[in-house]
């Protein structure tokens, strides 16, 4: 049970983060993936592919859904960035970051350059990879203050003990 209110905690500081806007000259990118990518860490991978679905879909709500039924594929596509970022992580978090950097700040929005035009894709393209960048570092600030915290709490941290020996001490 207490893995559902974890879920439901991190879904909820994507919604906060999705009020966070970075300023782009076309976008909604926001501070909902940092959330998401601490729960994929801390809870699995499913979790924080969860919380990054629901984290986009009020972060385009929020900025009026420029992109119309476009988002729902964007947050398909965090969906799957931010569970293959988890699975990734297991094996090596440095891999998994870099992934996630040249997935979601460059390769994510390859599909609008065909959608809407090439000047569309490079006008997104300068605040998505700040925001992707602002978005890993706070998630790697967090995660290291939150898994002592959680390896406290029998339970809770199931994942995290098997990647992070060497960093928990």
């Amino acid at each position: 049970m207490k893995q559902y209110a974890y879920l439901i905690m991190f879904i909820a500081l994507s919604v906060v983060g999705a009020f966070i806007k970075i300023p782009a000259y076309i976008s909604s990118v926001a501070l909902d993936s940092f959330p998401a990518l601490v729960a994929a860490v801390v809870l699995g991978p499913v979790a924080g592919a969860v919380a990054a679905f629901f984290g986009h879909i009020m972060s385009s709500y929020l900025a009026g859904s420029p992109l119309g039924a476009f988002h729902a594929m964007i947050a398909v596509e965090m969906f799957l960035l931010v569970w293959a970022f988890g699975v990734i992580y297991r094996k090596n978090k440095y891999a998994a970051a870099v992934f996630f950097f040249i997935a979601n700040g460059f390769l994510a929005a390859v599909p609008f350059s065909f959608l809407i035009g090439k000047g569309f894709y490079f006008g997104l393209l300068p605040g998505l990879v700040i925001g992707t960048a602002i978005n890993l570092m706070i998630g790697h600030i967090v995660t290291i203050k939150l898994v002592p915290i959680l390896e406290k709490q029998k339970g809770v941290h199931r994942h995290e003990r098997r990647y992070h020996d060497s960093d928990i001490k």
